[in-house]
C-alpha cells in the first residue's frame, strides 16, 4: 500500500493515541488488521469519529480552563468585595465620629 492510498488512522502521529480513548485506539488497530478492502471502506468512518472524539475532548479542555479561569475570577470578585465593604465600614465609622 502506498503512501497515498493508505488510510489515516488514529495514533499515526506521535501524541494522537494518547489523546484518545481506549476503545478507539483498539478500533483503529482492529481496522489495521482487516483486509485492504475492509480498511478502506472503515477508515473514512474511523477518521470522522476520531475527529469528533479530538473536537469534543478540544471543547471539553476549553470549557475545563474557563471554569477555572470563572472560579478565580470569582475569588477575585470577592475578595474585592470583602473589602471595599470593610473600607465602607471604616469611613461610616469615622463619618459617625465626626457628626457626633
Amino acid at each position: 500500500m502506498t503512501p497515498e492510498t493508505q488510510p489515516s488512522f488514529p495514533s499515526a502521529g506521535p501524541t494522537a493515541g494518547a489523546e484518545l480513548p481506549s476503545d478507539l485506539r483498539r478500533l483503529a488497530a482492529a481496522i489495521r488488521e482487516l483486509p485492504s478492502e475492509h480498511r478502506h471502506e472503515l477508515a473514512p468512518l474511523l477518521d470522522r469519529v476520531v475527529e469528533g472524539a479530538t473536537r469534543r475532548r478540544r471543547i471539553l479542555t476549553l470549557v475545563q480552563d474557563a471554569l477555572s479561569q470563572l472560579r478565580l475570577d470569582m475569588k477575585y470578585l470577592m475578595f474585592d468585595l470583602e473589602a471595599t465593604r470593610r473600607e465602607r465600614d471604616a469611613f461610616r465609622s469615622k463619618l459617625a465620629e465626626w457628626e457626633d
